[in-house]
């Protein structure tokens, strides 16, 4: 099995047109056909099948498709690494990112980083905790910033400089809207939304026993999206302070948790690994300026 290969797999699951895939990638398409099918042959499974006029993936495409992201994702890495290997004034970093206001600390070291490495480049990604570790894990991404405490046998990490208040963001007609608190009785039977890291780790440990009493409506892996949802009346979002616009305007109120509930932001990396001189520049500029 070749790069070469899985590349052009992953453009004709994209396209899911032979014909597009094939001149997306500047080849003819019998030798496109023929790439696909020496994949096929080697691995024992049919990965498209027609549909209409295109094709689509089979489950066992689908799951070829997930395996070679990855791959083509770390060989990508890899040779960015070693073309920076030489770069003094460049390179490439990639970030797993949560939610959070407190990112903006990280992007001003990005911007200070630029000042002097001009041809620096990044990547930047989010997910919850589990994708962007594994993503970490796999040698995929260079740091993670995770709103959990991580593993200290796996990870090394910094603190950032302070930490996430939760509270209710709401639609500013919401009866709860009066109050300038919101305790786990006035959340009692309403109809909830919250991430599922979140809803397992983080609210349990405020609510505590009154956790039973909870109903959560939907779950949201972007904050943003279940505002909106909020704005129109479906329910309240429970959220770090700042992540959803609730200024004047917005249709939205926030109000903070009671009793207060805080969460840690950590700048983190995979222990034991060697990071590229780039990595290894910004990650000792963040331990510094974090005091960590």
């Amino acid at each position: 099995m070749e790069l070469r290969e899985l590349r052009s797999f992953l453009v004709v699951a994209e396209e899911e047109n032979m014909t597009r895939a094939a001149e997306k990638l500047h080849l003819t398409q019998p030798t496109l056909s023929k790439q696909i099918k020496a994949l096929e042959t080697e691995l024992g499974q049919k990965l498209f099948v027609r549909q209409g006029f295109g094709i689509a993936l089979t489950e066992e495409g689908r799951l070829l498709r997930e395996r070679a992201e990855g791959l083509v994702a770390m060989a990508d890495k890899v040779k960015e690494e070693f073309t920076a290997l030489d770069n003094i004034t460049g390179g490439v970093l990639h970030f797993g990112l949560a939610e959070s206001f407190q990112i903006k600390y990280l992007a001003r070291e990005i911007a200070r980083l630029r000042e002097s490495c001009p041809h620096l480049t990044y990547h930047v990604d989010s997910g919850t905790t589990r994708q962007v570790l594994d993503k970490l894990d796999a040698g995929i991404m260079d740091f993670v910033v995770l709103a959990e405490l991580p593993d200290r046998t796996r990870y090394e990490f910094v603190k950032f400089p302070d930490h996430e208040r939760w509270g209710v963001v709401m639609a500013k007609s919401a009866p709860l809207a009066k109050q300038k608190v919101v305790t786990p009785a006035d959340l009692k039977g309403l109809p909830l939304f919250c991430s599922d890291q979140s809803w397992a780790h983080d609210i349990p440990r405020w609510a505590g026993r009154a956790m039973s009493g909870l109903t959560r409506e939907a779950s949201f892996g972007l904050a943003y999206n279940g505002a909106v949802f909020a704005r129109e009346g479906l329910g309240y979002l429970l959220a770090f302070d700042n992540i959803a616009n609730t200024g004047p305007g917005s249709g939205l109120v926030f109000r903070p948790l009671e009793p207060p509930l805080h969460t840690d932001l950590y700048f983190t990396w995979k222990r034991g690994r060697p990071l590229t001189p780039i990595a290894e520049r910004f990650c000792r500029q963040v331990r510094e300026a974090f005091g960590g």
